[in-house]
């Protein structure tokens, strides 16, 4: 279905990477990669960005692409006005933001050439920062797992032979 897609055609050979959609130790945390790295960019369109990321890094697409959710309506203002501060704190600037800041599509657009630099500069560090925390907590967890998936069947096993004796 894909393959035949006039659209999709120029991915090529990226379509039919199976780690797209098996979930294994490294595509699984390539897809925290990729999806926290997406949803900390502050612009529209990051599920596409995930899903072509995924596609280029071989991460399983659907978890990059769900991840981007990590920044839904609800949690976007918060996320976004820390990644603003932590880029004015990191540029050293002072808050264009005043007492007098009103959240409506007016004055963010008439603020924005001075917000977009620090809410840029905070976003990708952010996104850096969670994005190798998640890659490296989902790498370790899973191989946590299944070193204590093996244990837990060498010791039934070692009961059942010792029960059979």
């Amino acid at each position: 279905m894909l393959r035949s897609h006039r659209h999709l055609s120029w991915l090529g050979r990226h379509l039919h990477d199976p780690n797209l959609w098996h979930l294994t130790r490294k595509s699984v945390a390539r897809a925290f990669l990729v999806g926290i790295l997406c949803a900390f960019m502050p612009i529209p369109g990051q599920m596409i960005v995930a899903a072509l990321l995924a596609l280029l890094m071989s991460s399983n697409l659907p978890i990059s692409v769900g991840l981007v959710w990590i920044t839904n309506p609800f949690t976007m203002p918060p996320i976004f006005y820390a990644c603003y501060r932590l880029g004015i704190w990191i540029l050293g600037m002072e808050s264009s933001l005043g007492q007098n800041w009103s959240w409506d599509l007016e004055t963010i657009q008439a603020e924005f050439a001075s917000i977009w630099w620090p809410l840029l500069l905070g976003s990708m560090v952010c996104g850096l920062v969670f994005s190798l925390l998640g890659y490296l907590t989902i790498s370790r967890f899973w191989i946590w797992h299944v070193n204590r998936t093996w244990r837990k069947r060498v010791q039934l096993r070692n009961k059942r032979k010792n029960k059979n004796r």
